[in-house]
């Protein structure tokens, strides 16, 4: 790697520059993309044992109860189908095991009781190889569509035992009825599904949960389904996390030239960036970074651009990046419009998630 410039009114500090988000544009390959179907690494060890109900909401207990008891229900062979023959093809064909019950479960709650959690807990609870299992969110899931075509999908994902989505997104009529007709075909090939959503714009009241919304979206896949109400506080809607306060441009470059496989991005030129990398990629993009140093940290422009942060936002908190920055507290990222309109979900989970990232960031700064 080629010697480092020096930072402006620095001199050098390491011998290799740090790395830039705006210099990579990553092209992801379709079978990544499957592969890759797993809890995000936040949640590698998260099991339902790690899950500390709220003794006050009974109902967090009864849902890892149900959780148990469908995971070891999925440890035949595919509800739907012709079942396996003997060895080598020969013999009788064995009749395939139908778990008894629906062959869906939708966890139905508000935001911050541990949805994500319990998805991931079971995944991994499922008795099946990895391959055999698939994990991702509802845009991940559309973008893998979009990658094999809708017919090499429903034969790449046919096989699974089980298909979990996280953040159904009930927000975009076009691809709900994709992703249900998806579903469909997945269903009748013995897939045992699991999912949350997000609540529909404008119906984002306090305590408001959107099973009734899931259920009507995916019209016919209704009657396999069997929600699972979370009861427990919405501990991020009660107010934003004070954020940390931002550093000078000087101390995040610093810090950014010390600290190996760390990327440094002047902010307003990153959020240009990211409009020309497709947001399935933006995992790709933070690949093999230890930290994210941004300068002139100011608020996002419009709609279209803060949705695009909120991805990058997700993909830096599982893959539990620490996130360094000078110009504004991220909790002043977004408009009052953006907060009080119908995204606002996305925009508190990226000010919280970004804000804890700050927090995990200080200590590049603080050691130098």
């Amino acid at each position: 790697m080629s010697s480092s410039p020096s930072a402006p009114g620095l001199s050098p500090i390491a011998d290799a520059a740090p790395l830039s988000l705006c210099a990579r544009a990553p092209h992801v390959p379709a079978d990544r993309l499957v592969a890759e179907m797993v809890p995000p690494p936040r949640f590698d060890s998260v099991r339902f044992s790690t899950y500390i109900p709220d003794p006050n909401q009974p109902s967090q207990t009864e849902a890892v109860r149900v959780l148990e008891g469908f995971a070891g229900g999925l440890g035949g062979a595919h509800a739907v189908g012709g079942g396996k023959r003997g060895f080598f093809g020969f013999g009788k064909p064995k009749a395939p095991k139908i778990p008894a019950g629906p062959r869906g479960v939708y966890l139905d709650g508000g935001y911050g009781v541990g949805k994500t959690h319990l998805l991931a807990s079971l995944w991994h609870a499922t008795p099946a190889e990895p391959a055999l299992k698939a994990f991702g969110t509802f845009v991940e899931l559309t973008n893998l569509v979009g990658a094999l075509g809708f017919q090499q999908t429903v034969q790449t994902l046919g096989g699974h035992r089980l298909l979990c989505i996280d953040e159904f997104e009930l927000d975009d009529p076009g691809d709900t009825v994709l992703v249900s007709t998806l579903l469909g075909r997945l269903v009748d090939a013995g897939v045992a599904l699991a999912a949350t959503s997000n609540t529909l714009p404008g119906k984002l009241g306090e305590g408001r949960f959107a099973a009734a919304d899931f259920l009507r979206e995916i019209q016919g896949l209704s009657a396999h389904f069997r929600a699972l109400r979370i009861d427990g506080e919405d501990y991020r809607h009660r107010g934003l996390p004070e954020a940390p306060a931002p550093f000078s441009d000087e101390q995040v470059t610093k810090a950014a030239y010390a600290t190996p496989g760390a990327s440094l991005d002047d902010f307003p030129r990153l959020l240009d960036h990211l409009a020309k990398v497709h947001p399935s990629r933006y995992g790709a993009l933070t690949d093999g970074l230890k930290a994210v140093c941004l300068t002139d940290v100011r608020p996002v422009p419009d709609q279209s651009t803060a949705l695009r942060l909120v991805v990058l936002a997700d993909r830096l908190y599982d893959r539990e990046v620490p996130v360094l920055a000078s110009g504004l507290p991220f909790d002043r990222l977004f408009s009052e419009e953006m907060l009080n309109g119908g995204y606002r979900k996305k925009y508190f989970r990226a000010i919280s998630r970004l804000t804890a990232l700050a927090r995990d960031g200080k200590g590049l700064a603080e050691s130098d």
